[in-house]
């Protein structure tokens, strides 16, 4: 299809569009299982080189609500890259199937599978974005306080491919975002120049703030949201003790939540590292939405699919 659409990246869609999947999103929460079908007659691959819980369950258990049909596709089966050129597999599956999800080591695998595959590449994860969980974390946003315009978002760790797309995606629907990383693991400057352009505020308010700080304390002072993740991501296991070390003083906690908005959510998208980002027990805290974060992934995705392929 010559005017595909690839959802590699949170900017890959407009502040417009994003306002209009998160809508779509709580439309097909709201709505019973099988009661729309816009995916009928479409087979999905996923391709995954990386292990997954959430993406996986959530992208399949959508696909087949949405009326589709999947085939997921391991690293042992395809080695991409390795057992065949990145090329070749995407113009395989192209053949095969209607839309290529992949969870990949690489984000040049996700720009090379959409420039040589000839249908729509969707992001379930690489090392530089992972925008099908921001627009769940919208999602989940959206539906805990009645909207998203005007609220403040800390992100309290590494800036890493989670806190990269939601500083990308959150200005797009009015949110202010703030993220406190040690030195070193920040965000790069022109991730936030390019949030700061594609801030707006729905509601007619004043343009979205995007800020990189340091200390936790100044990221949740008045947060609506307080979001952390992992210190060391998938991939980045030989830095486990220098980040352990490094992050020091970053947990989220009840102090820390105590000093957020009167409230405010906490959110992690999963899995945790207990005793480090959080204590235990933490995705259980009573102003915790971690557990419904999870499950939106479904509604989110199966919006991405739909706005995608139907």
């Amino acid at each position: 299809m010559s005017d595909k659409r690839d959802f590699l990246s949170i900017t890959d869609i407009t502040a417009a569009e994003t306002r209009q999947l998160v809508a779509r999103a709580l439309e097909l929460k709201a709505a019973p299982p099988g009661s729309a079908l816009p995916l009928a007659g479409k087979r999905v691959a996923l391709l995954f080189e990386k292990p997954s819980l959430r993406t996986r369950v959530s992208f399949q258990i959508g696909i087949a609500e949405l009326g589709g049909f999947s085939l997921y596709l391991g690293q042992d089966e395809v080695g991409l890259g390795q057992r065949e050129p990145v090329s070749d597999v995407a113009r395989v599956l192209s053949g095969y199937v209607d839309c290529i999800v992949a969870r990949v080591n690489s984000h040049d695998s996700l720009v090379e599978l959409a420039e040589y595959g000839s249908v729509p590449v969707i992001n379930a994860l690489s090392d530089l974005e992972h925008p099908c969980q921001t627009m769940a974390d919208l999602l989940t946003i959206a539906e805990t306080h009645g909207g998203t315009d005007g609220l403040n978002l800390a992100y309290i760790g590494d800036g890493n491919n989670v806190a990269r797309s939601l500083c990308l995606g959150a200005p797009a629907v009015g949110m202010n975002f703030a993220i406190a990383a040690p030195y070193g693991y920040q965000l790069a400057e022109s991730v936030f120049a390019a949030a700061s352009d594609r801030g707006v505020r729905g509601d007619g308010g004043s343009r979205p703030t995007v800020h990189p700080l340091v200390r936790p304390s100044d990221a949740v002072a008045n947060a609506n949201v307080v979001y952390t993740d992992v210190w060391t991501s998938m991939g980045d296991e030989a830095e486990a003790e220098q980040r352990r070390r490094a992050f020091q003083g970053y947990t989220v906690d009840d102090a820390l939540m105590a000093q957020a908005a009167p409230g405010a959510c906490f959110m992690h998208d999963m899995p945790a590292h207990y005793g480090e980002e959080v204590p235990p027990g933490m995705l259980e805290h009573p102003q915790s939405v971690a557990y419904r974060q999870a499950h939106n992934r479904q509604y989110a995705q199966e919006a991405v699919l739909e706005f995608l392929l139907a």
